[in-house]
């Protein structure tokens, strides 16, 4: 017998149990199935191609600028300096007067000089007087022989005589042309070390100036004995294998504050030998130096190509990556699936390398991206776009 409490009727409670069970059926319905998940998306990257090029190989020294010329002023004669009649640092001409000595010793010396001579030329005339005296004399037998021969003995020793004090009074005369100093060359004059006033000597030879011709200019730069061999070495190679050697192309000049030189210069000098010091050659290069910006004793870079690499495969450098020592690139494929390739790296150009093997011309690599992608997986390939292209153009 079932029995209702108050306020309750028996249809609620039946709606209740019939709820309960649907909810439960429904809850097992829903655990039963399994939920669907999104298929994984491609990462986006960007690709480049891998480009066939020309590219020259640079090496670069560092050189020091000497004048054409560099001529050295010194003093040949002993003296106090009396006049300077040129600005320091300016363009002087050939043969202007640059410097003069006190020349009071060197006229005495001169005017001595002309004193000896005349002297000797006294006893010259005087030698031949006798000679001619004695001649006739000794042929008709009125003096002896012997002092004939004394007569033309005596002249013949006066007339070295007046050539010596010839040669004294030229010394004398040019030692005095020495205490005016005359630019040899025409060029840019340094700052002077003597001032007016300063005494200075012929030994060893107080340097006065310096007078160096600017323009060419040379610049002088070392290689080492390495770089030396492995060019000669590898000439005749490069050369059968269809590169072009270019051991007197032109070089160029990297200036201090890194800027290029506009003008170009040519490798005109090698030494002899390899310095057993140092174990470098040193080169010398010629460079127009129209406005005058270079002045010796200035350093700078000497940048030379000293070959051409034919058709060699470049790529961008940030998308080579390094594992245990070796070089690997991301490949996309037509499929825009990424494989890994490893490579052999070459020289680098900045923000490019050249690929000596492992890639073909035109293969797709990923610059941008790499570390989402893993090999096989299907990627969103997009052109990667460099900032600027600094690839060096070949010949």
């Amino acid at each position: 017998m079932i029995t209702y409490k108050p306020g309750r009727r028996p249809g609620m409670k039946l709606a209740l149990i019939l709820s309960m069970i649907v909810s439960c059926l429904s809850l097992y319905s829903g655990c039963g199935k399994e939920e669907v998940k999104a298929p994984p998306q491609s990462p986006e990257v960007k690709i480049s191609k891998a480009e066939s090029r020309d590219i020259p190989v640079v090496n670069e020294w560092v050189g020091e600028a000497l004048g054409a010329e560099d001529i050295e002023l010194r003093a040949r004669v002993d003296g106090y300096i009396q006049g300077i009649y040129f600005t320091e640092g300016s363009q002087v001409s050939e043969g202007m007067l640059l410097y003069t000595i006190d020349t009071k010793e060197l006229e005495q010396k001169v005017i001595e000089a002309k004193g000896k001579l005349k002297e000797a030329e006294t006893m010259l005339v005087k030698a031949e007087n006798d000679v001619k005296r004695f001649q006739p004399l000794a042929e008709a037998g009125a003096v002896s022989a012997q002092r004939y021969e004394t007569a033309v003995a005596i002249y013949e020793a006066q007339k070295g005589i007046v050539e010596a004090a010839q040669a004294g009074l030229r010394l004398a005369e040019i030692n005095l042309g020495y205490s005016r100093v005359t630019a040899p060359i025409s060029g840019l004059i340094g700052i002077t070390q003597f001032k007016v006033g300063d005494y200075v000597t012929k030994t060893p030879g107080s340097l006065l100036n310096t007078i160096s011709n600017i323009n060419p200019i040379r610049v002088r730069f070392s290689v080492s004995e390495q770089e030396f061999l492995a060019f000669r070495k590898s000439a005749l190679e490069e050369r059968t294998k269809g590169n072009r050697v270019t051991m007197n192309a032109e070089v160029e000049m990297i200036l201090s504050d890194g800027s290029l030189y506009p003008n170009k210069g040519k490798v005109n000098v090698a030494n002899r030998q390899i310095d057993p010091s140092t174990g470098t050659l040193m080169l010398e290069a010629t460079f127009p130096n129209p406005d005058q910006l270079l002045r010796p004793g200035q350093y700078s870079k000497i940048r030379w190509v000293t070959k051409v690499l034919s058709s060699a495969i470049v790529i961008p450098t940030r998308a080579i990556s390094e594992l245990q020592g070796q070089y690997r690139v991301f490949v996309v494929g037509p499929d825009n699936k990424a494989q890994i390739r490893t490579i052999i790296k070459g020289q680098q150009f900045g923000p490019y390398t050249v690929v000596s093997s492992g890639l073909s011309q035109g293969e797709s690599i990923i610059v941008e991206g790499i570390q989402k992608v893993s090999p096989d997986m299907t990627v969103t390939p997009s052109e990667f776009i460099p900032q600027k292209d600094t690839i060096p153009a070949g010949n």
